[in-house]
């Protein structure tokens, strides 16, 4: 498996997890469940770990498709950018579950203030990290660009 392959696979966990955990914490939180609650965290510190593989392998990513006829380098650049503050968030994140984790397994009095600041954070997290994706899929999906033409007639452009 290439950069590129590991690259495309692992860059929607961040995104999925990062959203499925803040509606985990945020069942977690209406029912007043610890274990719903440690889930969450462990989806959040999976996330970060993706967010980790993600961009360590997105210049190999880059670096095989640069070349290619239709790539947008202004995209890539933006994609770049927007992947160092989700990578960013979801280390903070991480560190938040962690932390809250541990506070919730000793029971601590700062257990629910951290939950509501990692959900929080989660969904700035997930902002971010969506916009990072979708900016990803630009690159290469030029029909998903702001602008694009749409082909409404339903037949190729060579009919």
């Amino acid at each position: 498996m290439s950069q590129v392959h590991l690259h495309l696979l692992i860059t929607h966990l961040p995104v999925f997890g990062s959203i499925l955990g803040a509606f985990v914490l945020g069942y977690g939180l209406w029912v007043k469940n610890d274990h719903t609650k440690i889930a969450a965290y462990l989806l959040f510190v999976l996330s970060a770990i993706g967010a980790g593989i993600a961009y360590l392998t997105g210049e190999g990513a880059e670096e095989a498709v640069e070349d290619l006829p239709g790539v947008s380098e202004m995209i890539m650049k933006q994609h770049e950018q927007f992947a160092m503050y989700a990578l960013i968030s979801l280390l903070i994140l991480g560190a938040l579950s962690l932390v809250s984790l541990f506070l919730t397994y000793k029971k601590s009095v700062f257990a629910n203030t951290f939950s509501l600041i990692t959900m929080v954070v989660s969904l700035i997290s997930f902002a971010l990290v969506a916009q990072t994706g979708n900016l990803g899929g630009q690159i290469r999906h030029t029909e998903i660009r702001t602008g694009a033409v749409q082909n409404t007639t339903g037949r190729d452009k060579d009919d």
